[in-house]
């Protein structure tokens, strides 16, 4: 028999705890404010899980993930028969294209992720159904949910301060004229690299986030990181850019600013 509730009786942290502690395998399906998920564990340990509004095929997350290029994925799904996950990892793996290690970090990631994103929903429905698994043409990575559970719970605080810090992400960023540190103590990752590809009075966060693919906690935390370090500040958009957010070069004065000819040379060396 299927659980049915409100995430307002009973929260994601206590399914999730409820699940791990009773083992059970099955589907936990969640509908909150346009978010759709559906979760899938085997005896108590998360196997996957993807989010209705987002392409999660395999080839999907790797080419986010940036290991493997477009004409690499042209390549498999051409060779492929039913293209099923299972099947387009073989063939990839056959061709050399990625690693197994690949294969099971960028579906890893994705299901956590997935998880994350609920996590701090307070309303809508969930279901879970002890009768329906995941899908045989999906690649399954048990996860333990001690962990999950206890990062969720951080990412739920550190969510409350990020929304705090940070409520508006309708307005847009720039380049401080004199860096509040020193650049020799900066150490970006790629996500951050690309946000600050984007700064610009004319882009708004929320602009950014979605051109390049990232949740609201994502983008937060990478501005709120940048603003710390006194690297950028906020100011009011100059206009709305065009749909899709094409790349809208930095003013000639950017230009000549310190952390843009960084990351030109940064650029040069990759």
């Amino acid at each position: 028999m299927a659980l049915k509730g409100n995430l307002k009786d009973f929260g994601v942290a206590q399914l999730l705890n409820l699940i791990h502690i009773a083992r059970k395998t099955g589907a936990l399906s969640v509908r909150s404010n346009g978010l759709s998920a559906t979760l899938y564990f085997r005896e108590g340990k998360l196997l996957g899980a993807y989010q209705d509004s987002r392409d999660d095929s395999l080839l999907a997350l790797l080419q986010r993930a940036g290991k493997i290029t477009a004409q690499q994925a042209e390549n498999v799904l051409s060779r492929a028969e039913t293209r099923t996950d299972k099947e387009i990892g073989l063939l990839l793996l056959h061709n050399n294209y990625v690693t197994q290690k690949d294969i099971l970090q960028v579906v890893r990631a994705a299901s956590l992720e997935t998880v994350y994103a609920i996590f701090a929903l307070t309303d809508g429905a969930f279901q879970f159904d002890p009768n329906r698994m995941l899908p045989q043409e999906k690649i399954g990575v048990p996860i333990d949910l001690d962990n999950v559970i206890m990062e969720g719970t951080r990412r739920m605080k550190e969510w409350e301060q990020l929304q705090a810090e940070l409520p508006d992400l309708d307005v847009a960023l720039k380049f401080t004229d004199r860096p509040g540190t020193s650049l020799k103590n900066i150490s970006l990752s790629v996500e951050e690299w690309r946000v600050i590809s984007f700064i610009s009075p004319r882009n708004t966060i929320r602009q950014i986030a979605q051109y390049i693919g990232l949740s609201e906690f994502q983008i937060r935390k990478i501005v709120y990181g940048l603003l710390t370090a006194g690297l950028v500040e906020l100011v009011r958009p100059e206009g709305t850019a065009p749909p899709g957010l094409p790349g809208i070069p930095p003013s000639p004065a950017v230009k000549r600013g310190v952390i843009l000819r960084l990351i030109d040379k940064i650029r040069r060396l990759s």
